[in-house]
């Protein structure tokens, strides 16, 4: 119920959005409140493909390619190991040729979803490591996260798509249109913040959960642990360079490094790395695994 409610909610923002800005151009362009009801359209449009191929959307934005067990047999064999632990259909495998250390999953459902990692973390992470991280990744995809993320990575560029658009269109509006021209700034500025809301009230929580979640499915929180160190200091490294920052919280970690948050904690799109690594380390201890 939590989960739908959640993506209805993300859909009628993003329709909302859309028809707003909709009536906006309407206005600047004397198109009425036609502008409105393409907006509508458009938005019923795009909340079908959020839907139906955010996961599809994901892979191609990631520049991530599906690989054959014969193409990654080590990623296919840890993966279809830990898939059996979670009790959850086995995933398919894709790769993003990268030396950013880092993995995401994405996908509807557990029938078409996706792990990925990075050439970086396969190279950086031993095989215990990487079983931790698989883990983390099939625990998003048992605890039906990646719907949600993968619609919020597909409305967030949607979003900022629409606040471009909104700042060309700026220069087309008549020199009386002054109620036109701050609705459309307004929507220029609070655009983009409302995608990094979108995607820090999903994320967070999420990552701590998969972490839990991931450990359960390894059995070694350590693992996780010790995996998230070196991803971090990996990441500082080699920061991702050509994945639009609307995809950002699909990853384990931030592709873009920690000095990104600390320009806006606000916005962060996951929770710090120095808690989840306590948090696993006092898991272990418990022994609540």
């Amino acid at each position: 119920m939590i989960e739908s409610l959640k993506i209805t909610l993300l859909l009628g923002f993003l329709t909302g959005i859309l028809v707003v800005f909709g009536g906006i151009i309407g206005s600047i362009f004397k198109f009425g409140i036609l502008g409105a009801f393409i907006g509508l359209i458009i938005s019923i449009i795009m909340n079908f493909i959020s839907y139906f191929y955010s996961d599809k959307l994901a892979l191609r934005a990631n520049h991530a390619q599906i690989v054959t067990e014969d193409e990654a047999p080590r990623l296919h064999r840890i993966v279809g190991e830990l898939a059996q632990n979670a009790g959850i259909k086995k995933p398919r495998v894709a790769i993003v040729h990268t030396n950013d250390p880092n993995a995401f999953a994405t996908g509807r459902n557990q029938d078409n979803a996706v792990v990925a990692a990075t050439t970086g973390i396969m190279q950086t992470l031993d095989d215990r490591e990487l079983r931790g991280v698989l883990a983390h990744e099939l625990g998003h995809i048992k605890n039906h996260d990646i719907l949600i993320g993968s619609i919020a990575a597909t409305m967030a560029g949607i979003i900022t798509m629409v606040a471009n658009i909104g700042y060309y269109a700026i220069f087309f509006s008549d020199d009386d249109g002054i109620g036109e021209l701050v609705a459309s700034i307004l929507l220029i500025i609070f655009a983009p913040i409302a995608a990094a809301i979108i995607r820090m009230a999903i994320s967070r929580s999420c990552e701590f959960k998969a972490d839990r979640s991931g450990a359960e499915i390894s059995h070694d929180p350590l693992a996780l642990a010790s995996a998230l160190e070196k991803i971090e200091r990996g990441v500082e490294e080699h920061p991702i360079e050509d994945v639009n920052p609307s995809n950002a919280h699909l990853y384990i970690i931030n592709p873009f490094g920690s000095t990104a948050q600390r320009l806006s904690e606000l916005f962060s799109t996951h929770p710090n790395t120095n808690e989840r690594i306590k948090r696993l380390i006092k898991m272990s201890e418990d022994g609540n695994y």
